[in-house]
Parts: C-alpha cells; structure tokens; sequence
C-alpha cells in the first residue's frame, strides 16, 4: 500500500514499518545503557505516541514504568499553538527520572509546558524521548535527547500519528501529497 486516502488527502510512504522497528530498537538500546540503574518512568503523551511508547518498553533492557498524560494541541493537520491539558499524571515524581515519550516534537510548546508542569513535581531528572523531531519548526529551546527521527516540515501519519483521528493503525509512516 504506497498510497493511501484519509478523509480529503492523500499520503504516501515515507518511512517503513522495518525502519521504524530498528530506529525505535536502537533509541531503547540508548536509554536502557543511559538510565541504567535509574528505573525510569515514561510518559507517554496520547493520543499519538501510543504504539512508540508500547514498542519502546518492549525494546527496553532494563526496569522502567509507564503512565500516560493526554494534552491536545492539534486541529486537522496544524497546530493550534494552544496546548491544554486533557488528563495527567497522578504518579510521586519526587527524586524520579522521568522520559517523555513523544510522538513528534516541533514547536517545542508542548515540550515547554510539560517540562515546567513536571518541575513542580520534584523530578531527579527529566529527558524527552520523540519518534519524530521537526528542528526546522522549533520555537522553544527544547533538545530532545532521544530521536528515532529528524524530519523536514511535512505532515505525516501512521504509527500513532493522525489526520483527524484517522490512519492511526497505519504500520508505516506516510507524507501528505500535496
């Protein structure tokens, strides 16, 4: 399937389910030598980065939690600039080492509000992992220290990510054909 329709638009193959699998193998193969010892809390931020969080922990070598925060931030294919937060966290962050697990990291505003949202929380130590990072887009000061993938300024679906709400369940990662 090279092409596929989501509602009005058409996207084709970008990025393979084999690539995904061996880029999302190589980051937990990073972190689990980087937080050794550390047993980690991910939190995952839905709805996109569902399938990469799951896919990360199976990936990981070494003990770490998962818990989940919902924020929105998007409408149809762009961002809304406004991020609100839908539910979150209810885990003792306190002397933890917390990853963000991210489906795409772009504007950095997302980033910035978890970040300071999370502070509050007394963490030993904060990283943010990302399946896709767009640094031509960035606004904030973020470095995500985790990326399976630097990508231009297109819009893409599949493995978690959505054209409203839909091509979620896509195995591969598809670009919008203009």
């Amino acid at each position: 399937m090279s092409i596929v329709k989501l509602k009005d638009k058409s996207f084709k193959i970008s990025i393979t389910e084999a690539e995904i699998k061996e880029r999302v193998k190589a980051v937990a193969q990073q972190m689990s030598k980087d937080l050794e010892g550390k047993n980690p809390l991910f939190l995952g931020v839905l709805n996109g980065s569902f399938i990469f969080a799951a896919d990360l922990m199976r990936e990981m070598t070494i003990p770490c939690e998962i818990s989940f925060v919902k924020l929105a931030s998007y409408q149809g294919t762009t961002s809304t600039g406004k991020i609100k937060e839908v539910f979150g966290i209810n885990e003792d962050l306190t002397n933890r080492t917390v990853v963000i697990v991210e489906d795409i990291v772009e504007s950095g505003l997302t980033m910035k509000q978890m970040i300071e949202s999370l502070g509050t929380r007394n963490p030993a130590a904060i990283h943010i992992c990302t399946l896709f990072f767009k640094p031509c887009k960035l606004k904030e000061d973020i470095h995500p220290e985790y990326v399976a993938f630097s990508i231009p300024d297109d819009f893409i679906v599949g493995y978690g990510l959505d054209y409203d709400q839909q091509g979620r369940g896509l195995k591969d990662v598809y670009t919008i054909v203009e």
